[in-house]
């Protein structure tokens, strides 16, 4: 097997790898067992503007759309991606509101259950914060680089070429672990 069979197809795959690559698999059991597996019909609005979520959503099928106050499309999230992972550290009110697009579920899970989790389990809450600090500090340096901060390649940061074997390892474990996540909610 060479390293371009270890990594996730779809580039938006990465962003729940960056959870999944630092859980163990007993985690992801508990979080496909303290959540629901939802199906959204096209419109509904998961998080609306200027209110204060309660839960975290992992997209399993098609895809959300974040809308900035005045309705204007900021971006949008499909299989893999995460939403309300910020609300769960930072209660502050939102920003944006999140709207189902076409063939839209998600995994929700409850922040009163998850904080629940994280205040019963150091050794998972070690866990589960490490990767979401991961995951954070992934998305800011892509939002800093898409408005024009820092090189996509810049100097010291790893390329595709000089990934470690045990980051693709990393990386392969998370994409099965998600795959798991997939086949478990499906049934």
């Amino acid at each position: 097997m060479n390293r371009t069979d270890l990594m996730p197809e779809p580039a938006r795959m990465r962003k729940v790898l960056f959870i999944l690559s630092e859980l163990l698999d007993e985690d992801v059991e508990w979080m496909a067992n303290a959540g629901d597996r939802l199906r959204y019909p096209v419109g509904a609005e998961i998080i609306p503007f200027d209110s204060q979520p309660d839960n975290v959503y992992f997209v399993l099928d098609g895809s959300f759309s974040v809308l900035s106050a005045s309705g204007e499309l900021i971006v949008e999230l499909g299989s893999g991606e995460i939403i309300g992972e910020m609300s769960l550290v930072d209660p502050a009110r939102s920003t944006a509101s999140v709207r189902a697009n076409q063939g839209a579920s998600a995994l929700r899970l409850s922040h009163t259950r998850l904080r629940n989790k994280l205040a019963a389990d150091a050794p998972f809450a070690a866990r589960f914060y490490r990767a979401l600090a991961v995951f954070m500090s992934a998305r800011m340096r892509h939002t800093t680089r898409r408005f024009g901060y820092g090189q996509l390649d810049e100097p010291g940061m790893p390329h595709a070429d000089d990934i470690s074997e045990a980051m693709l390892a990393k990386a392969h474990q998370a994409s099965l672990r998600f795959e798991r996540l997939l086949k478990r909610m499906a049934s």
